[in-house]
């Protein structure tokens, strides 16, 4: 938009950007007084609207510019944690929190019109399940964007946010090696998933380092990772003529449904049969024994996202596009000795 104005018609705070390079954000900073500026910004700005003189636009109490959140599952206990953490930290920035929720936002085409909406200064996509391909064509539009959990592998030049799933996988079954476990049934989660891969991979390579292959009978996949599944995959590792020692599910609701077929069968837990999960919400700490499982940094990545974005709305250079953050090993008493 051209910075000169007809007499009467007052410039906005998208001419002050387009007058000073900046991003439309910083400049809303400025006039509304905000502390979080550099010192050379805000003269940049105050020097453009004297320029501009009469027709620089006046301080306004609320940022321009929404975030979108698209998140197209139920808010449950996982996904509930990060976009609350969002939600929090969008506040901080005085920006607007705008929606998208449930699964049926995954049967709605939102990534090909974001960028032509002007409520709209940037998203957080969380677990998108679009193709890489629709991500790739957003950011071509210079429309700004996170992705947290990203569900495929993100083009290098994509800001994402994940959780050390390959380390924390590691970890787990370290210690279940170290408890004297070799024969491990593994409940994996969606094969189409990053993170699935990468916490098999994990599982793998633990081990290895034992001298263990991973075997082909000892594995479960499904395509929805809920409690119920997890019930029915363990069923069916338990009924084995050999049964394993241990299990581990995807995360925490899975490996509750598998303390559930253990209890079926009469087995005692830790005792006769070791049993982790990955994500460390609420439902860990609700069953007996509680659960071993996996930290995720949930809100953190939350957070850490919406940081990213303010940055990328800023024109700030990031390095480090591709942001994994540490997981915890939690040891409880779902987990011992092998039998």
């Amino acid at each position: 938009m051209a910075v000169a104005r007809s007499a009467g018609n007052r410039a906005t705070v998208r001419d002050v950007a387009a007058e000073t390079g900046l991003s439309i954000a910083t400049v809303s900073r400025v006039l509304n007084g905000q502390a979080n500026v550099a010192a050379h910004t805000r003269e940049l700005v105050l020097r453009a609207v004297d320029r501009l003189g009469d027709q620089a636009p006046r301080r306004r109490g609320a940022v321009p510019g929404g975030i979108y959140v698209r998140c197209p599952y139920l808010l449950t206990d996982y996904f509930g944690l990060i976009v609350s953490s969002v939600a929090e930290t969008v506040e901080l920035h005085g920006r607007q929190l705008i929606l998208g929720a449930g699964e049926a936002a995954q049967r709605t085409a939102v990534l090909p019109t974001l960028g032509d909406r002007p409520d709209i200064a940037g998203a957080i996509l969380i677990l998108p399940p679009e193709p890489a391909e629709e991500l790739v064509r957003l950011r071509d539009r210079q429309f700004p964007f996170v992705v947290i959990d990203p569900r495929t592998p993100p083009p290098k030049d994509i800001v994402a946010v994940s959780a050390a799933h390959f380390a924390g996988a590691r970890k787990l079954m370290s210690h279940l090696v170290e408890l004297g476990h070799r024969r491990v049934g593994i409940i994996g989660g969606p094969e189409d998933w990053l993170a699935s891969d990468a916490r098999l991979a994990g599982y793998a390579a633990s081990l290895a380092d034992a001298g263990v292959l991973p075997a082909a009978q000892l594995l479960r996949t499904v395509v929805e990772p809920n409690t119920e599944n997890g019930y029915r995959a363990a069923c069916e590792l338990l009924d084995l003529p050999e049964r394993p020692t241990a299990l581990v599910g995807f995360n925490d609701k899975m490996a509750v449904g598998a303390m559930w077929a253990a209890a079926e069968r009469g087995l005692s837990i830790p005792r006769d049969l070791s049993v982790a999960g990955f994500d460390d919400i609420d439902v860990s700490r609700a069953t007996r024994p509680m659960l071993t499982t996996v930290r995720q940094p949930l809100q953190e990545m939350g957070r850490m996202a919406v940081t990213l974005l303010m940055r990328l709305l800023d024109r700030h250079t990031l390095e480090a596009l591709h942001v994994s953050l540490g997981t915890e090993l939690i040891i409880r008493g779902s987990t011992g000795p092998a039998a």
